[in-house]
């Protein structure tokens, strides 16, 4: 099964959720940066989230989500859009623990209890939207739950999960979110609490084969999912050559001379996707050519 996200209301319009596969897409995130179990759990998670949070933008909208905690992974950086992409890393990739005493993989300690969850919305408009809110868990899914709470004003539910392989590929991944709208009533409330105490944890379902549509079943209720529709998810970068070529073109003749003299050529990095990209002294040469052809 591909990865892919499904858009959903339940309860006759009262509720809107969404539930998203993101195996193959955490585990190309976990291939580029070698992550190990525990922050490949961690990054899989906030990318699990990022990326359902895009699906709620519409258009050219982006979000770039950054959980900067106290522990050893450091702070993790995720963007996403509209359209199902999403990228992300963590300054430290190779963290692990042993499990903590759930059984589970032990992401509050790798990503620390304190600390700040960043959203940023980039909306097209001259300011975007940027929320904060402190980590409360360092589980990350609880993290976005409070956040929606407190930045939005939104009562949300969020279920993320990541089962990692003992050769430290990606099993399964994903999660949902659910959130009620204004007017929801009591029994409603009710009735989703009672499903979300008995389900099985996200990466349980997503390795047994559940579809985004029958997870958000199993949280929702059979019978009270409306899906409205669906989209492909994977990794995608936005670098290139050209784009690093853009930003070293704009550091100016100096600069671009001194990297000539110094090393006869440049190499740029993404910390996004790992990738690499290597710039010839007649390269650089040809940078500086443009900026004289600028000024004429």
């Amino acid at each position: 099964m591909a990865d892919y996200l499904v858009r959903g209301l339940g309860f006759n319009g009262s509720v809107r959720a969404f539930a998203v596969r993101t195996t193959d897409t955490v585990g190309e995130a976990q291939r580029r940066h070698n992550t190990w179990p525990t922050a490949s759990a961690a990054l899989g998670r906030t990318m699990t989230a990022t990326v359902m949070m895009g699906a709620m933008l519409k258009g050219d909208a982006s979000i770039t989500v950054k959980v900067d905690g106290n522990g050893p992974i450091g702070p993790m950086v995720v963007c996403a859009n509209a359209k199902g992409e999403v990228r992300g890393y963590a300054i430290h990739p190779q963290v692990h623990f042993d499990s903590n005493p759930q059984g589970k993989l032990d992401v509050r300690r790798a990503v620390g209890t304190e600390g700040t969850v960043t959203v940023v919305k980039d909306l097209g408009m001259r300011d975007p939207f940027t929320g904060q809110v402190p980590i409360i868990s360092g589980e990350i899914a609880e993290d976005f739950t409070y956040y929606f709470a407190k930045s939005e004003q939104v009562p949300s539910s969020v279920g993320l999960g990541v089962l990692v392989d003992t050769d430290d590929t990606i099993l399964a991944a994903g999660g949902f979110i659910i959130q009620v709208l204004p007017g929801v009533d009591d029994e409603t409330i009710t009735e989703i609490e009672e499903h979300l105490s008995t389900i099985e944890p996200i990466s349980k379902m997503i390795q047994k084969g559940y579809t985004p549509e029958q997870i958000l079943e199993a949280v929702l209720g059979e019978g009270n999912v409306q899906i409205l529709d669906q989209m492909p998810v994977k990794f995608q970068c936005t670098c290139s050559k050209q784009r690093f070529g853009a930003a070293i073109l704009s550091l100016g003749e100096k600069e671009i001379q001194e990297m000539i003299d110094e090393d006869g050529m440049a190499e740029a990095h993404c910390h996004f996707c790992e990738e690499k990209y290597h710039y010839s002294k007649e390269e650089l040469e040809g940078f500086i050519e443009e900026i004289h052809s600028q000024k004429n």
